[in-house]
C-alpha cells in the first residue's frame, strides 16, 4: 500500500517506463505551488504556476528524474523592505530507486533513509526535490538590487528614495534643554 495519491500534483506514475533500463520519458507540468516553496523573507506564493520539465529514464536501480523548475518569487528586500517580485530557474537530478532495492539499501545503515528516494508502487513525489532545489537557489538574504541603501537608522526613511537623506548634528543630552531657551536681545 501506498502513502501517496496519485492524483496529487506532483506525484508522477513511472510505470510507463517499465524496468527497462534507458527507456525514458519527457514531461511537462505546470503545477500549483505547495506551501511553504521559499524562505521566510522570499517564498514561490502557495498557489502561483511553476513549470516543470522532466526526463524520466528507466536505469538499473530504479528511476533517474532530471528536470528544471521555473516559478515567479514574491518576498521583501532585506535591507529596505521594499517589495521583490523576481522568478527562480532551478536545475535538479534525483534517482529514486524501486521499492525492492531501496529496502536492502536502506537496510544497512537506518540513518540514510532520509537521503533514499524510493518509488512507492512506481510512484514518485517530486514536491521534496523541488522544495530542496528552489530553496537552496534562493538567496539568504534578498535584495531588491545590488547596492541598496537600506533605511535610515534614526528615522526609518528609505535611503534609495532619498540618497542626500541628512538629520542634523545630534545635539548632547545634557545641553538639549538649553535648545529651548531663546537668546536674548
Amino acid at each position: 500500500m501506498t502513502s501517496l495519491d496519485p492524483r496529487a500534483p506532483l506525484v508522477l506514475d513511472t510505470r510507463e517506463l517499465g524496468r527497462r533500463p534507458g527507456s525514458q520519458r519527457e514531461v511537462s507540468l505546470t503545477e500549483p505551488a505547495p506551501a511553504g516553496l521559499g524562505i521566510e523573507v522570499l517564498q514561490v506564493p502557495e498557489g502561483a504556476q511553476v513549470e516543470i520539465d522532466l526526463r524520466l529514464e528507466a536505469v538499473l536501480e530504479g528511476v533517474l528524474v532530471t528536470g528544471s523548475a521555473r516559478a515567479g518569487l514574491e518576498g521583501e528586500c532585506v535591507r529596505c523592505l521594499a517589495e521583490i517580485h523576481d522568478d527562480v530557474v532551478v536545475t535538479f537530478q534525483e534517482l529514486y530507486l524501486y521499492d525492492d532495492l531501496g529496502d536492502q539499501a536502506s537496510g544497512a545503515d537506518d540513518e540514510s533513509d532520509d537521503e533514499l528516494n524510493t518509488l512507492e508502487d512506481d510512484l514518485l513525489d517530486l514536491e521534496p526535490v523541488l522544495r530542496d532545489a528552489i530553496v537552496l537557489a534562493l538567496p539568504f538574504q534578498p535584495l531588491c538590487r545590488e547596492d541598496c541603501l537600506g533605511l535610515c537608522p534614526e528615522c526609518g526613511a528609505r535611503l534609495n528614495d532619498d540618497p542626500e537623506h541628512a538629520h542634523a548634528e545630534p545635539i548632547d543630552p545634557r545641553w538639549a534643554a538649553l535648545a529651548d531657551l531663546e537668546p536674548e536681545q
